[in-house]
């Protein structure tokens, strides 16, 4: 449960990091770049622990899988929220893909 929320944690700041500048498009590039930077500090301070800390209960490919479904799940509510713009069946429906293919990385 620990990496899970490690995961959690530095996902909203990669999301933020990555996306969160779309807002202030009139602000310099190089000060959205420097401040992306800051951001993706934080992001790294739980993604090492959580990948280093959940490497041996969860392999490798495991552990990818889990982020990338973290990371929809929050870009989801981002970009609903913060973005304000709406998902559509499209994203939805390849979202279900990304989901049927964690469900065959896990399968023994």
């Amino acid at each position: 449960m620990r990496t899970i929320v490690l995961l959690l944690i530095s996902n909203i700041f990669m999301t933020f990091a990555w996306y969160g500048h779309l807002k202030y498009k009139s602000a310099p590039l190089l000060t959205v770049i420097f401040l992306s930077w800051l951001i993706a500090f934080f992001e790294y301070c739980f993604q090492v622990p959580a990948n280093r800390w959940g490497h041996g209960t969860f392999s490798a490919p495991q552990l990818k899988t889990i982020q990338e479904i973290i990371t929809l799940l929050v870009f989801c509510v981002f970009s609903l929220f913060y973005l304000k713009e709406p998902l559509k069946w499209n994203h939805a429906l390849g979202f279900v893909f990304i989901v049927l293919a964690a469900f065959f990385i896990f399968k023994k």
